[in-house]
């Protein structure tokens, strides 16, 4: 004898399917920002590495050129590159927002990318 299913199982399994999904996109958008701004505070880096002894307007125009590959916004390419010659320590840093949207609201958040390093 069959007996016959209540059907309380597969509502709870659709439930527990669109709280699921809810968060993996609400979650990708914040973790795409995230993710650019590690991408472009690790660019940061790589031009003191590499590029530290070059003018800054080269330095300024490849971190323009990540900015824009990223798809930051425009405040990302305003971008401060300071030398201090007795110490020989060179700093990059830029500061920009990126509206992301949450569940029933859209929040701005503050990105501060920063590099330093020794020449």
């Amino acid at each position: 004898m069959v007996k016959a299913r209540a059907g309380k199982s597969s509502l709870g399994c659709l439930f527990t399917l669109l709280i699921v999904s809810a968060a993996v996109y609400f979650g990708l958008n914040l973790g795409q920002a995230y993710w650019n701004f590690y991408q472009y505070e690790d660019a940061m880096k790589q031009e003191l590495k590499f590029n530290s002894i070059r003018p800054d307007s080269l330095i300024l125009a490849h971190l323009w050129v990540q900015a824009d590959s990223l798809g930051l916004p425009e405040d990302a390419k305003d971008i401060s590159i300071d030398r201090d010659p007795q110490t020989r320590t060179i700093k990059i840093s830029a500061d920009y927002a990126e509206q992301i949207e949450l569940p029933l609201t859209v929040r701005t958040f503050l990105f501060h990318p920063h590099a330093e390093d020794t020449y």
